[in-house]
């Protein structure tokens, strides 16, 4: 489990949550990081607000630096 914040509906910066989430195992070919730092863009604003939805509930932002934590062969 980690903490992440989710979009449950579009709506003003209050519709933002801070909760926990689960974090599943890497699959073929991928890993995990652990994110230390997060970057959010102006569009993640749009997306919150509906102008551009996304299926919820979405966590904001696409941007990260962090420590690999697992990997998965491949």
């Amino acid at each position: 489990m980690t903490k992440a914040i989710r979009v449950h509906k579009p709506g003003p910066p209050s519709v933002m949550k801070w909760e926990e989430v689960d974090v599943p195992d890497p699959k073929k070919g991928e890993v995990r990081i652990r994110n230390t730092a997060v970057g959010l863009n102006f569009i993640d604003t749009y997306h919150r607000q509906g102008l551009y939805p996304l299926p919820t509930p979405f966590t904001p932002g696409m941007e990260g630096a962090g420590i690999v934590e697992a990997v998965d062969e491949g």
